[in-house]
């Protein structure tokens, strides 16, 4: 089955075929539902290799997360993919799990299969594992990293507007003593995020003690290793704001462990909202970066740069804010029984 067929069948030249299969749009109207109405009544398939060297479009995105199982990316996949569904678009996905080589050989699969751009939603990959694809003038798109060149699109995340929303909400409930479980340090979204706590603290007038911040890894482990590590302390804190949500459900689980209440004896802040934060006990108050708004914002930008015949000079920026979700896990500062804990 090839389009001769569908020509001979739908009564058109082969070159209208092609051209309605790609969606040309100065096709007739009327020949291109001739057309459409023969490949449906054929299951034709058109072959998409074919088509990108015909078109010099492949309509395919790739899009690069950190790792599939953590919980705050399958929102922003499914999201991405729903979007170039609509859109006529398939997606190449990878997920990096932090490893160089993998990424490498994730970036030489997009060039074999002439991806149209990249989306990198991986919060701390390098851009020099993407030269490859920048010399090839592959539309790309980073968060918070790009560098400033053609074709490269930035989403600049604010994340001071969301923690500075935590702090003062946790300084309302007559919280001081208020420690920080920061994210890796190869991360620069994670050093962004400890940033904005301090200068959300200094504004308030509240001190940081170099011993209430203390470095996690964005994972449940690390999260309770960091309470276990705090509640040590002389004078243990009364709330904990977290790097991320994982972070932030590791602390509730190791503050149940120590036989601590959450709130009543531990306040406890996340970051990211993943769909899991509203479902633990009790939920889990967090700052909101929504992954839904960041997936759109993504392939919003690939299309734009698809759609530009000539590449602007530098880069484009876009935006997504973030905001503080209340929920049950933050409540007033007490001194009552984490005394009693940290002292057995």
């Amino acid at each position: 089955m090839d389009i001769r067929e569908i020509a001979k069948r739908a009564k058109v030249s082969t070159a209208t075929v092609s051209r309605a299969i790609n969606r040309v749009p100065t096709v007739d109207p009327q020949l291109a539902k001739r057309v459409w109405k023969v490949v449906d009544e054929l299951g034709y398939y058109p072959n998409t290799q074919a088509r990108a060297l015909v078109s010099g479009k492949s309509r395919i995105f790739g899009l690069v997360v950190s790792e599939i199982t953590n919980p705050f990316f399958p929102e922003i996949v499914q999201t991405f993919e729903e979007l170039a569904v609509q859109n006529d678009y398939e997606i190449l996905l990878t997920s990096t799990v932090h490893d160089t080589k993998r990424m490498k050989s994730s970036v030489r699969r997009m060039i074999e299969r002439r991806v149209d751009g990249v989306a990198i939603l991986t919060f701390g990959m390098e851009e020099g594992l993407l030269d490859d694809l920048r010399l090839r003038k592959v539309p790309l798109v980073f968060v918070d990293v790009g560098p400033d060149a053609p074709q490269v699109s930035n989403i600049r995340i604010d994340y001071q507007h969301g923690l500075r929303q935590a702090v003062q909400h946790l300084a309302a409930f007559r919280h001081k003593n208020i420690a920080f479980v920061a994210g890796p340090a190869y991360l620069k979204s994670a050093i962004a995020r400890r940033d904005a706590f301090e200068k959300a603290m200094g504004e308030l007038g509240l001190e940081v003690a170099p011993e209430m911040i203390v470095l996690g890894d964005h994972t449940l482990d690390g999260g309770m290793r960091a309470l276990g590590e705090l509640m040590r302390l002389p004078k243990p804190p009364t709330a904990v704001l977290c790097s991320n949500d994982m972070t932030a459900i590791g602390v509730m689980r190791e503050a149940y462990d120590l036989g601590l209440n959450v709130p009543r004896d531990l306040s406890v802040v996340g970051f990211d909202d993943i769909r899991l934060s509203e479902f633990i006990t009790p939920p889990l108050t967090t700052v909101q970066m929504s992954q839904t708004e960041l997936a759109r914002i993504a392939f919003e930008a690939l299309m734009n740069e698809v759609a530009e015949e000539t590449p602007i000079g530098g880069s484009r920026e876009y935006h997504l804010k973030t905001n503080l979700i209340l929920r049950r896990s933050t409540g007033l500062a007490s001194s009552g029984p984490r005394a009693k804990i940290s002292a057995d």
